[in-house]
Parts: C-alpha cells; sequence; structure tokens
C-alpha cells in the first residue's frame, strides 16, 4: 500500500527551551504557539475570508495551531475573468482549533463591462464580510476514520454599493449566511473530502445584493470539494457550488474550480485555480485564472 504523505508534525520539543520562553503561554506555563497542524491541514482561505478550499468553507480552523493554540492567517486573492476582475483580501484567527473568527473586503471590478451596462468603466462592487465558525465535533486528520470534523459557521455580508444592487433588483444590500460543513481527510489515499451545506439570499456570493423579484426567500445551496495530495506540499482538487438565482435581470450559474495548492513552507501556500463562474451580471462564460496567497502561523 503506498504510504500516506501526511505523516510528520512539527514537534514543539524542536523549539528548545528558549523558544518556549518567547511564546505566549497559558496559565500552566504551555506554550500558545507550536504550529503543530500537518502540512496544508488548515486549507486555504476562501473568496468569503473563511477556512477551506477557494470556494467552500471546510470544517478546518484557520492557522496552524493545534487545540493548545492560537493561529492566524492572512490571505490576498486575483482572479482574471474574461470580462471582470475579482480580488480580495482578508484574515482569520483560529482560537484552539475550535472557533474561527474571519474577515474579508471583496472588489469586483466590472471594467469594460461597466460603461455597457451604465455603470462606468471600471465600476466596482465592493464587500465587507465578517464570520465566525464553530468546529462541533470530528477531526479532519486524527479521531475515527469514520467520523469527519463537522463544523457550523455564519456570514455577515455588507455590499458598499446599496443604491446601485437595489437598482438592479436586489432586496437588500445587506444578508447573513449559515451553513454547515463536514471534512475528513483519508490518510490512507492522501484524499480530503469536504460538503457544505448553505441557507442564503445571496446574489453573486452578494456582490449583487441580496433576494430579487424572481425570490427573497433562503435556499439551500450545496458546495463540495474534493482535494488529492501528490506530495507532502503538492495538492489538487475541485470543487463546486452552486448559488440561488434571485435577480430577473441577471441569471446565475453554479460555479466550478479546479486548483493546485502548493505549500512554500509551513507558513506560506500558494494556490492557483481554472474558474468557471458561468454568467455573472448578463455576461456569459465568465472563466479565468485565480491566484491567492496564504500566510498562516
Amino acid at each position: 500500500m503506498r504510504k500516506p504523505f501526511f505523516r510528520s508534525v512539527l514537534s514543539p520539543a524542536a523549539f528548545g527551551l528558549c523558544a518556549s520562553c518567547l511564546l505566549p503561554v497559558t496559565a500552566s506555563g504551555e506554550p500558545l504557539r507550536n504550529e503543530g497542524k500537518l502540512l496544508l491541514t488548515n486549507g486555504i482561505s476562501t473568496v468569503e475570508g473563511a477556512s477551506g478550499g477557494g470556494l467552500a468553507p471546510w470544517a478546518t480552523i484557520a492557522g496552524n495551531e493545534t487545540k493548545d493554540g492560537i493561529g492566524v492567517s492572512a490571505h490576498v486573492t486575483d482572479d482574471e475573468l474574461k470580462d471582470y476582475e475579482y480580488r480580495s483580501a482578508g484574515a482569520a484567527l483560529g482560537l484552539f482549533n475550535r472557533l474561527e473568527l474571519s474577515y474579508a473586503r471583496q472588489n469586483f471590478n466590472t471594467q469594460k463591462i461597466g460603461a455597457a451596462l451604465g455603470l462606468g468603466r471600471d465600476y466596482t462592487f465592493r464587500q465587507d464580510v465578517v464570520g465566525a465558525k464553530l468546529r462541533l465535533l470530528g477531526d479532519v486528520v486524527y479521531d475515527n476514520p469514520l467520523v469527519p470534523a463537522i463544523a457550523v459557521g455564519v456570514q455577515y455580508k455588507h455590499n458598499l454599493n446599496g443604491s446601485i444592487v437595489r437598482a438592479l433588483g436586489a432586496k437588500s444590500a445587506s444578508g447573513v449566511d449559515v451553513y454547515a460543513s463536514a471534512t475528513k481527510l483519508i490518510l490512507a489515499d492522501s484524499l480530503l473530502v469536504n460538503t457544505t451545506l448553505r441557507m442564503t439570499k445571496a446574489n453573486q456570493i452578494g456582490l449583487l445584493g441580496f433576494g430579487g423579484d424572481k425570490s427573497d426567500a433562503y435556499h439551500l445551496e450545496f458546495e463540495g470539494s474534493l482535494a488529492y495530495q501528490l506530495s507532502r506540499r503538492l495538492v489538487v482538487g475541485g470543487e463546486y457550488r452552486s448559488k440561488p438565482d434571485n435577480l430577473g435581470v441577471a441569471h446565475e450559474n453554479a460555479w466550478f474550480d479546479g486548483f493546485v495548492a502548493y505549500a512554500v513552507n509551513r507558513n506560506l501556500t500558494a494556490t492557483v485555480a481554472y474558474t468557471d463562474l458561468g454568467s455573472i451580471a448578463t455576461i456569459d462564460r465568465q472563466r479565468g485564472a485565480l491566484f491567492s496567497l496564504q500566510a498562516a502561523f
């Protein structure tokens, strides 16, 4: 049988006594910073700032810390589509591998399509996303191999272009998504599987507001991820994300991606992906290349 690649951890003992003195400690004197997670098992940053894949959150907690520490991550992402450009930046805090708090600022540049839509060339939709995720039970890597890690999360989204998204037919410029994720790394096969169920009203994840003339109700949507580790540092995978179709003026499709993530070192991960986002703001076949960098500690 092929040996799994997820094996070694960075032992806190490797830091020695002096390193421990420089780290934050608990009341019992244990260090809060040991970066004990297996390489790549904290996921990358999603477009909304939570840890997981590029499109879907996983039942992972941001940062490199285990249950004994406090971790942090930060990301920048750029998606060059056929007619648009998406950029985001954000950070997440992971508390004892149990609770995650995240923030992301999203910018969606309409480039020349903005002029055709009457918004002006390079008109940019902006949105803030504040999230929280709680891992309820299980572990992505350890414990019973048949029991995944299960987490629930909430994301508050506020679109900064309220008058425009309402003019397009959105009912609101702010909304709340609620989701549940189940994630498991099958060590023997170096295969990670994730499923996420999301309740949402968001149009294009909120970049075009929330609700619309076709529907202003919450919809249950599915998000799925598969990832396979080719080596200790290199992962390939794909994702699917369904989305509601609330606006009569702008049909909305599910999103897909195929990605490659490479751990440059324990603290830096680079991701490249091919994305197919379907129709966005009346313009079909929005496909392109996504680039993302994540720093995690």
